[in-house]
């Protein structure tokens, strides 16, 4: 696969260690603990519901990758997580995949679950990398030495920070550790420099995004004073209210319903009361299948 792979042995596919499962696939021949072997893409399009400063005018140029290390039960894009979808296609065909978003006016190119294709995603990058700012859109469970080797090519980091509790990351990720591995992640990403145009559009810079889920605004909370104390200012805040349920939640009562206006109000409040300024507050109105793509790559 070229240089990149083999960098150090750290993208040693056969024994997978790009990502924190740290699953030892061997991902030539089958499938790591993300559910993909290779390089799939579901989807490539310009997404208009990002954070204003990320899809801005024409729209953030979005690739979905398949596969997911997470894999959350709840999550709005279960079929893509699950490797259910998805063209599976080498770093050059990629290459061709950002030029077409360059021509159709994107504001950014974006990669929408890149934690377990990093090695794939450098190689595409070393071939042709765009003329657009290069975000970096995760679950947020990333490995700091894979965020090394691709921190050259991206501009912004634009992560999930799920869960401050290790009780619920367990219940709902499998992952005890997801904090402890998401704050490493995070503490890394806050280092790229916040630039920000006059007119509102983000050249480089973090976006940490937290999605308010029912029964956890005290989990919401801990997030919030982590973030006001450790990033505040050198980045952003989005705090998001569109949890809507999905995927295969059957076994959590308790998601099987949206979040309230109250407990959004909550947690709002919240990152008011710290004094959180690079905010960014959700529309109650944005939630439902509405804002899920169709999977037609």
């Amino acid at each position: 696969m070229g240089k990149i792979l083999s960098k150090s042995g750290l993208f040693a596919l056969q024994n997978c260690t790009a990502c924190p499962v740290e699953c030892g696939a061997d991902r030539m021949k089958g499938v790591g603990a993300c559910g993909v072997d290779g390089l799939t893409v579901a989807k490539y399009y310009l997404h208009p519901f990002e954070e204003p400063c990320i899809s801005f005018d024409k729209g953030s140029g979005t690739v979905f990758f398949g596969g997911c290390n997470l894999r959350c039960p709840y999550c709005q894009n279960y079929e893509v997580s699950r490797a259910q979808r998805g063209k599976k296609i080498t770093p050059r065909e990629l290459t061709d995949v950002f030029k077409r978003l360059e021509d159709m006016g994107a504001d950014n190119v974006s990669f929408v679950t890149p934690s377990h294709v990093i090695p794939y995603l450098c190689e595409a990058l070393e071939i042709y990398r765009p003329a657009l700012p290069i975000v970096y859109n995760s679950g947020g469970y990333d490995k700091v030495e894979s965020l090394q080797a691709i921190d050259e090519y991206i501009d912004i980091y634009l992560p999930d920070c799920k869960f401050y509790s290790s009780a619920l990351s367990k219940r709902y990720l499998g992952k005890e550790d997801y904090f402890d591995v998401a704050e490493k992640a995070l503490l890394f990403m806050a280092q790229k420099p916040l630039k920000m145009r006059e007119d509102g559009k983000m050249l480089s810079g973090l976006v940490v995004r937290h999605l308010v889920m029912p029964l956890c605004t005290g989990d919401s909370k801990a997030i919030l004073r982590w973030f006001s104390k450790n990033v505040g200012d050198k980045g952003y805040l989005s705090l998001m209210s569109q949890y809507t349920p999905f995927g295969d939640v059957e076994k959590f009562p308790e998601l099987n319903r949206g979040v309230t206006a109250r407990e959004y109000a909550t947690v709002l409040a919240y990152a008011e009361e710290l004094g959180i300024g690079n905010l960014f507050a959700q529309e109650r109105t944005s939630k439902g299948e509405k804002y899920i793509p169709s999977w037609d790559f």
